[in-house]
């Protein structure tokens, strides 16, 4: 008898190399429980399709969470002197998911998307020349993160010199809503999901400080002529802030480490032969930056031959989907040629589709062929230089170290 693989994405294997486990996972047991966790783990495109699809038996609510059970007595207090959480447009079904959704689908029109791209290329141009002469540096803390929060404070109208503060409070509450930490690591969080709420509610009391043209004025208007108070404001809010720059932050890493472990497919990169594009929609199906995120059963159904009840919770597995090979040709080949696109599943699918993913694209096409082309003989550093992150939802870098060619200072110029 064939022993059940054991799920379990951050211990040091897993980190390293998920996939082969994912492999197994989709050809003995596609629908596994996690006992650990208490949840079923969905690893086929044909199993997360059909989910992703039937929000009425698949609630969304707490969808970021592993577990939805309570908070200590110590983080609810906390929390106490803010506002819930949720509903957000992560963590909502229905009318209402599609009620603060419309708030913001008109910011992320093809034609305003289209519009951002000069400044995320002199964002990013900005970003490089920081640490350009210097020969090596984290490319997550020096680029990756900042790029996308910066562009993200700009939609908003978020002052730049708050952006540090964003990150802080961000990292932190979506380390509160996965349900990690130790105790008093969570109490600490929650003081920051806290002081953002009442940073972001400032804003949407004062909207004109973020500008005219800004999303907190547009989503001050919109809550005037929708009748949402400014609590189901500031939810959208937070929810795009946190979601608008994390997926780019852990693509923008994992596209460069690919990239760089795969020197053919660099080489059509940088000779033409592949585009960004396509780039971008390899690295995103290749190492999905969300991993998968979580549904709430709402009545008795049956899944992959397992039968599941009221009040279970399953994981939509985004990166095994990408990984399946009833979908995609050698699917564990990193290859920049054409595949078919509509069934990359790194954005989500369905109602809750990522609003964002165009952004995303956008900021993904320029920041990392930007980085190849400013910085010469770009290599990764030496053993150990690079940590993953340790979350069960996402796969990205916490620091990763790179180096690339300077010139020697008597050649440099002037």
């Amino acid at each position: 008898m064939t022993a059940t693989p054991t799920f379990d994405p951050t211990s040091d294997d897993q980190l390293a190399d998920p996939y082969p486990l994912y492999a197994r996972l989709r050809a003995q047991c596609p629908v596994l429980h996690d006992q650990d966790r208490d949840i079923w783990i969905l690893t086929r495109h044909e199993d997360v399709v059909r989910v992703v699809h039937d929000p009425e038996t698949f609630s969304s609510e707490s969808a970021v969470r592993i577990t939805a059970g309570p908070e200590s007595d110590e983080v609810k207090q906390v929390l106490a002197e803010g506002w819930s959480l949720t509903p957000n447009l992560t963590e909502s079904d229905g009318e209402e998911h599609t009620r603060l959704r419309v708030a913001v689908n008109r910011v992320f029109t093809p034609r305003r998307v289209a519009a951002l791209e000069p400044f995320v290329r002199d964002t990013a141009e900005d970003l490089i020349a920081r640490f350009a002469e210097d020969g090596s540096t984290d490319i997550i803390e020096g680029y990756a993160w900042p790029l996308p929060l910066m562009v993200m404070a700009r939609i908003l109208g978020v002052p730049p010199r708050d952006v540090p503060l964003l990150r802080q409070w961000s990292s932190n509450w979506l380390k509160l809503s996965v349900g990690t930490g130790e105790p008093a690591e969570r109490v600490d969080w929650a003081r920051d999901v806290v002081a953002m709420q009442h940073y972001v509610m400032a804003l949407l009391d004062d909207p004109h400080r973020a500008g005219e043209d800004s999303l907190v004025s547009s989503l001050a208007q919109y809550g005037i002529e929708q009748r949402l108070d400014h609590v189901e404001l500031m939810r959208i809010v937070m929810n795009l802030i946190i979601a608008g720059h994390v997926t780019v932050t852990r693509a923008i890493g994992n596209g460069l480490v690919t990239l760089l472990e795969n020197p053919a497919q660099l080489a059509a990169l940088r000779s033409g032969q592949a585009s960004a594009e396509t780039m971008v929609e390899e690295t995103l199906r290749y190492e999905s930056p969300v991993q998968g995120l979580f549904r709430t059963v709402t009545r008795e159904t049956e899944l992959g031959g397992r039968h599941l009840r009221p009040g279970d919770r399953v994981m939509v597995h985004w990166g095994s989907a990408n990984r399946d090979a009833c979908v995609f040709e050698d699917p564990d080949e990193f290859a920049l040629r054409t595949r078919p696109g509509r069934h990359q599943m790194a954005f989500g699918r369905g109602v809750h589709a990522c609003l964002g993913a165009a952004l995303a694209r956008l900021q993904l096409r320029v920041a990392i062929p930007l980085l190849l082309d400013r910085l010469p003989g770009l290599r990764l550093g030496p053993t150990g230089s690079r940590t993953r992150e340790r979350l069960v939802i996402a796969r990205g870098f916490e620091e990763l170290h790179l180096h690339w060619n300077t010139p020697h200072p008597r050649e440099a110029a002037p």
